[in-house]
């Protein structure tokens, strides 16, 4: 049902998008970009010892892909790369193998995000933040 896609939830954590915000000396970058709706997503970061430290991303996406960066974006200082690599492995379960929400105090909020699994073509515009988060990950040697 499309009010389950759009709901209060959904809808508040994509009103409440940070500012888009980007880092002037990151330790690495991605941008993502969905070819099915042209949701965009570009992040920075700065890790230490294997621990986000900041984090910069600017989201011109939809409802979805904003609520779903939103939400990490609130959330993502602080975390373990291998936290963040299970995680986007995590969020694709949920969405497309009908797995359980993102486990951890920390990622709560984003089992808001579940209804989108009955839309698959909302998928790919919701992984884009995880997406660019791995990638980031990847430049710098986590989760090869």
């Amino acid at each position: 049902m499309i009010s389950e896609l759009y709901s209060e939830p959904i809808l508040d954590a994509a009103a409440g998008i940070p500012p888009a915000r980007r880092l002037d000396a990151p330790d690495a970058s991605a941008k993502k970009v969905s070819r099915v709706c042209g949701s965009e997503v570009e992040v920075d970061m700065k890790i230490d010892d294997g621990v986000v430290v900041d984090f910069g991303m600017s989201a011109r996406a939809c409802a979805l892909g904003q609520a779903a960066a939103s939400l990490v974006a609130q959330s993502v200082v602080g975390a373990r790369a291998e936290e963040l690599l299970t995680l986007r492995d995590e969020m694709r379960a949920m969405l497309k193998d009908d797995g359980a929400p993102p486990h951890g105090e920390r990622w709560r909020a984003l089992s808001a995000l579940k209804p989108i699994r009955d839309y698959p073509q909302r998928h790919a515009s919701t992984l884009l933040i995880f997406n660019a988060v791995v990638d980031c990950l990847e430049q710098l040697g986590y989760g090869e």
